[in-house]
């Protein structure tokens, strides 16, 4: 085992495993590190028949002591582990198996998205505490037309007739340019909200620069570069509805997204963003379009159907030392309490993909 990870191996990794995303990318890794001043631990195998296995992995210490590792630091998306021809579940248990026995950290977690959590599940080991969850997923196969006329649901073709119709125009970049439109459209959003539910203004601004840091996005779209397209919708000269897709290989995901709902709602600008963008993951090549997990929200999960999108599980573990899976639910449920107005919001406000 060698840790951290050399950089050549690790893309050699990524364009040897067929389920790869873009969370596993160093790219990805370097982006979270900028953002959150993390260090890089993550572990490269090398077994005896000569195939190679690779587990992106950050570290932070908040306290003294204190060592926290972590696969998908949190909000930020699933790291999963990466093979040669693909995970195996002899593969889960000998990474697993590692960590119990020679791993530093306190506690460690670890993702595993829609393409390799059934394979997780088949190599776990006894004790490795574990959470299921589930994500909304669009087969792309035989590209976008198919998806328009066999998936997609008429009330969605309907509503992205009306968003073109109503003048809504959607601009796309890879270069980070609409970073500040989409961090300012995402403050507006927040500030819609709080007024909406009477919370004050300056507590909403608050926690929602809290919550999702400027730099986060600024780290992305430096870092990912053309992997990371950033659309917003246009109405009337002001932006209504914001959306940032990652694609890499087979696989794209709506990563963050917010829609005005005064000013998006009516001309259906979130249903324009997000066909324009399953269009450009077809274009790129890509079989699956991932909007992420709905945390059991009847509504989103129904609006993302829509789409065609079909419920595929993921898996949530850790290893721990000290029992801090209650300490952190206790942590974010409190911060959820604050968050009130952000969490109570529309479909696009949710679409978090972090669970693959």
């Amino acid at each position: 085992m060698i840790s951290p990870a050399p950089r050549d191996a690790w893309n050699a990794l990524l364009a040897a495993d067929p389920d790869s995303m873009v969370h596993q990318t160093p790219a990805w890794a370097d982006a979270v590190r900028t953002a959150t001043r993390r260090v890089d631990v993550s572990r490269l195998y090398v077994l005896d028949d000569g195939r190679r296995l690779l587990l992106p992995l950050l570290r932070r210490s908040p306290l003294p002591g204190l060592i926290l590792d972590d696969s998908h630091p949190s909000p930020w998306g699933h790291g999963d582990l990466l093979a040669s021809g693909g995970v195996r579940p002899s593969d889960v248990r000998l990474v697993l198996t590692d960590l119990v026995q020679n791993g530093r950290a306190t506690r460690t977690r670890l993702l595993a998205n829609y393409a390799t959590a059934a394979t997780w599940e088949a190599g776990l080991l006894p004790g490795v505490l574990r959470r299921s969850g589930t994500a909304h997923v669009l087969d792309l196969d035989g590209g976008f037309e198919q998806a328009w006329n066999q998936r997609f649901a008429k009330s969605v073709r309907t509503a992205i007739r009306k968003a073109e119709k109503s003048g809504v125009v959607v601009q796309r970049s890879t270069s980070g340019e609409l970073t500040s439109t989409f961090y300012d459209t995402y403050l507006r959003w927040a500030d819609d909200r709080a007024r909406e539910s009477g919370t004050p203004p300056r507590l909403a601004a608050l926690v929602a620069r809290q919550r999702e840091p400027l730099r986060v996005f600024e780290a992305v779209a430096a870092e990912l570069g053309a992997a990371c397209r950033q659309w917003v919708a246009w109405h009337q000269g002001e932006p209504v509805a914001v959306l940032i897709t990652l694609v890499h290989g087979e696989h794209a995901t709506a990563w963050r997204g917010y829609g005005r709902k005064a000013l998006a709602g009516p001309v259906r600008a979130v249903n324009l963003l997000d066909k324009v963008a399953i269009e450009d993951a077809c274009d790129a090549g890509c079989r699956f379009f991932s909007f992420g997990q709905s945390g059991g929200i009847a509504g989103l999960e129904r609006y993302k159907e829509a789409f065609g999108a079909t419920p595929r599980p993921t898996g949530d573990y850790r290893i721990e030392r000290l029992p801090l899976a209650r300490l952190e639910a206790l942590w974010y449920r409190a911060e959820a309490g604050m968050g009130t107005m952000l969490t109570s919001a529309g479909p696009r406000a949710r679409r978090r993909a972090t669970p693959g």
